[in-house]
């Protein structure tokens, strides 16, 4: 009969895809509760391979003997749609300057993306959660 595990921790980090390093964020979240960075690392970087450059979310449970599990979520409404709108970075003054427009099929498809991690009960209200922050970033939603 095998020991049990215990959960001793469980962290949240925001990396970018197939970019993790030892560095901070990754180390200084790990490094307290000794679980092995540089495994931790490959096998991030393995997972998220197809996904370069797109900061990705993600939840690592520590157990009391230093293993760890990890789980991706999607990547953050606002990163998706600073891509699709293809802007750098939304507006300081969201209300009197806009950056860029998105279409209501892009926000479909970002709503479908986004859904298993929103709590929205329906496609119809996440999308309606990804055009408030759509709007709050200074991009516009045209039909």
């Amino acid at each position: 009969m095998g020991k049990k595990r215990a959960v001793t921790a469980q962290i949240k980090v925001q990396v970018t895809g197939g970019q993790a390093t030892p560095a901070p964020p990754v180390g200084t979240a790990l490094g307290p509760h000794g679980v092995n960075i540089g495994q931790f690392v490959q096998q991030f970087n393995e997972r998220t391979r197809d996904m370069m450059g797109i900061t990705i979310p993600c939840v690592i449970t520590v157990y009391n003997d230093r293993t760890f599990e990890f789980v991706l979520k999607s990547p953050p409404a606002a990163v998706l749609l600073k891509k699709v709108a293809g802007v750098a970075k939304g507006s300081g003054s969201p209300l009197r300057t806009k950056v860029g427009s998105v279409t209501t099929a892009q926000l479909d498809q970002i709503a479908k993306q986004k859904y298993e991690d929103l709590n929205a009960s329906s496609l119809d209200q996440a999308r309606k959660m990804i055009a408030g922050t759509a709007r709050s970033m200074g991009i516009e939603v045209i039909d």
